[in-house]
């Protein structure tokens, strides 16, 4: 028995919460299903109470009464760097480091920063779907290069990734590292392979590593910028607590950038935008979750590799024809459906007005994703049996 409870159900609806209390019909293009109260277990949002540690801090800064205007002491700085040379083996140094009020607000100006409209931007889809957000709204173009699945496995097809990168019109390849949603944690010797492609194409690595401390026994997370010189001096790395320690409410994302060129660049669009540090929440949380979360992360991460197990065992024994795929990275499962039903609107529609849940479909992360759903396995271990008796009583009609 661990020193936190990961079993214990917390109310979620009604206090404002995207994942609870957000109607399905506003954030569904063109969705007109009948639906009533869902079980929502869609965004990558944790169902479990920050760690009492982080709970603290904030309380103590709340106690003080004032709230102005706030400086990133070097104390908050020194956790970041600690935190990700102790996990993670790379020692960062703090001239690097500049903040955001989210990751995806980050690729936006990193694109900005480096693109001009016209430009292609590669990324490996079925991926994290804000990415197309990312590239479609700053006029610039998606170059796909499609994940290969294999044996139940997805790899990357390096001579097509080479194709897109040696094309003159593509500047930048956004990296999903782990990868969401299919749950690789990518080995060292892929991501040196991406990362000398991109360096002899002058193709900058923007590297989306929310989930780089979110990963299952007998895989590690191997920062991108960390492999070689050529990899540092050409990579935009994101990071934050907010996965880690489910505080994406506070809105602190880190970006840390070597090359003192790319920094400028970005930099430059931080004034632009008139973006400057991170709230004094934000910073008071990061402080204390890098500086005393890593037992609650390490219990968390036992519990979620529990609640994958379950979720395994449950399919095979009640439902085969689902087929999860392996899980190394991240806490959500890609589930594979279409030996129950091919066709992916017809698959929604099953999963919102039958079984009454809020998944996030496959097809969102791009056709790639067709007949697949991903499951958050962050909730305690009841609400993911619910999510699974569900499934199998629309299933096994």
């Amino acid at each position: 028995m661990g020193k936190y409870n990961f079993d214990k159900v917390v109310e979620r609806r009604g206090t404002n919460s995207t994942k609870w209390d957000c109607d399905v019909r506003t954030r569904v293009e063109g969705i007109d299903y009948p639906v009533g109260e869902l079980l929502p277990l869609w965004v990558a949002d944790m169902d479990f109470e920050a760690a009492p540690e982080i709970r603290d801090a904030l309380t103590e800064r709340i106690k003080h009464g004032i709230f102005g205007y706030t400086l990133m002491p070097d104390s908050c700085y020194d956790a970041i760097i600690a935190w990700e040379e102790k996990r993670h083996g790379w020692k960062m140094k703090k001239e690097w480091l500049t903040f955001a009020p989210g990751a995806v607000p980050a690729l936006h100006m990193a694109v900005q920063a480096y693109c001009q409209p016209g430009d292609r931007i590669i990324i490996q889809r079925p991926v994290y779907y804000p990415f197309f957000r990312t590239i479609l709204n700053n006029g610039t173009q998606i170059a796909n290069n499609p994940l290969k699945e294999a044996n139940g496995v997805y790899q990357i097809d390096f001579e097509d990734f080479e194709k897109q990168a040696r094309d003159p019109r593509t500047t930048a390849f956004i990296l999903c590292s782990p990868h969401n949603p299919v749950g690789r944690v990518w080995k060292p010797e892929e991501l040196e392979r991406l990362g000398k492609i991109c360096a002899d194409n002058g193709v900058i690595v923007l590297a989306d590593e929310l989930h780089c401390d979110i990963t299952m026994p007998r895989h590690s997370h191997t920062p991108f910028a960390s492999l070689n010189a050529a990899c540092l001096d050409n990579s935009v790395t994101i990071i934050a607590p907010s996965k880690t320690f489910n505080l994406a409410g506070l809105q602190a994302t880190v970006i840390a950038i070597p090359n003192e060129k790319l920094r400028l660049k970005f930099k430059n669009i931080l004034m632009r935008n008139s973006i400057a540090g991170l709230n004094l929440f934000a910073i008071a949380s990061t402080e204390a979750a890098y500086l005393h979360g890593g037992e609650w992360l390490d219990e968390v991460l036992a519990y979620i590799h529990g609640n994958y197990e379950f979720l395994v065992s449950y399919l095979k024994e009640k439902l085969p024809l689902a087929k999860p795929f392996p899980l190394e990275g991240t806490y959500m499962t890609w589930i594979d459906f279409r030996a129950l039903e091919k066709d992916p609107m017809t698959l929604q529609k099953k999963m919102l007005t039958e079984a009454e849940l809020w998944l996030d479909e496959g097809h969102i992360f791009g056709p790639e994703g067709n007949g697949f759903e991903r499951i958050v396995l962050a909730c305690p271990r009841s609400i993911l049996k619910e999510c699974l008796d569900r499934i199998v009583k629309v299933f096994n009609r």
